[in-house]
């Protein structure tokens, strides 16, 4: 448990650097895409699993994970809630038409954005503010994660929207799926008593590294200017405003 705390995040930054320097749409690209999620799923199920138990976070991850390849198959066999889309071959292997490290990138943050959700609102923490700001700190995260994986044509759009091809409905369906799936970590893996004080630290610093680390690589690497504004825009505040939170409070 040592080794995967210090061993996973350090792989999960160091595949997050080496990105931008590989070709686009190579092989290399598409192995350091499932570094990176497999390095964020590690580093949350043993926060996970060191903070509530292994019984407890296994049932939270394996209900998250199913939970959200059921949304991601309905909505590639539907078109509900995200709009008309549909997995390439490119990320393997998959099952139903959905790459399996889908569903573990929804775990692999959704339960830092929650713990966001706890820090932001402090003292004043409730299973709705926390169910609502978690929803939109994990939906802040897709403003940076959908325009990278449809560059590198891991999925596409059947009519494209109007941001970097991605309709806006997308973004309605991530806050829904959110809200459903902090309501499950609510209940599974519940925040401690004085939860504004008791947010977890390594997550909220996960989620605030992957803030800083999306806005500068695609401000800085994937000279993209517009995702580096949106996507920083929506994330980095949450995560600030996170972060100073527990430090005060601490």
């Amino acid at each position: 448990m040592r080794w995967a705390r210090a061993l996973a995040p350090a792989i999960t930054a160091a595949a997050m650097v080496a990105t931008p320097l590989l070709g686009q749409r190579t092989a290399g690209r598409r192995a350091m895409s499932s570094v990176v999620v497999a390095g964020l799923f590690a580093t949350t199920a043993e926060r996970a699993a060191h903070r509530w138990g292994p019984g407890r976070a296994g049932l939270a991850t394996g209900a998250i994970a199913a939970a959200t390849a059921i949304v991601e198959r309905v909505g590639v066999r539907t078109g509900r809630p995200f709009g008309r889309y549909h997995y390439t071959g490119a990320l393997q292997p998959q099952i139903g038409g959905v790459p399996v490290i889908v569903p573990m990138a929804w775990f692999a943050m959704a339960l830092p954005a929650r713990e966001v959700a706890v820090a932001v609102t402090g003292d004043r923490s409730s299973a709705v503010s926390r169910i609502v700001i978690g929803a939109a700190a994990l939906t802040a995260w897709d403003a940076f994660l959908d325009p990278q994986m449809v560059a590198e044509g891991y999925w596409e759009w059947q009519q494209p929207g109007v941001y970097r091809t991605i309709p806006l409905r997308n973004y309605l369906g991530w806050f829904m799926t959110g809200l459903g799936v902090m309501a499950v970590l609510e209940v599974l893996v519940p925040p401690a008593p004085h939860a504004g004080r008791d947010a977890d630290r390594t997550m909220v610093g996960q989620y605030a590294f992957m803030a800083v680390m999306e806005t500068v690589g695609f401000a800085v690497f994937f000279k993209d200017r517009v995702v580096a504004a949106v996507g920083g825009a929506a994330m980095l505040p949450l995560g600030t405003v996170a972060v100073v939170r527990l430090v005060r409070g601490r």
